[in-house]
């Protein structure tokens, strides 16, 4: 079965690399540029988690706010 893993939108990876980081550096989790696999389970799973946590957060201000 072949892939299609194709970026809809290759502007966003930079975006979304950065923001990443931010949530790393939020955490205590250091990392680098590039290749991350030394993470543990837990440290990529927190990162993952306040990912998340952001996210959620910015949905809900935007509903409160008007700017859906």
């Amino acid at each position: 079965m072949a892939s299609n893993n194709r970026k809809l939108v290759p502007e966003a990876k930079e975006a979304l690399d950065r923001f990443k980081m931010e949530a790393a550096s939020e955490v205590g989790v250091t990392m680098k540029q590039g290749y991350n696999g030394d993470l543990t389970s837990k440290q990529a799973g927190s990162i993952g988690g306040q990912m998340v946590k952001k996210m959620v957060e910015k949905y809900e201000n935007d509903l409160k706010n008007g700017n859906q």
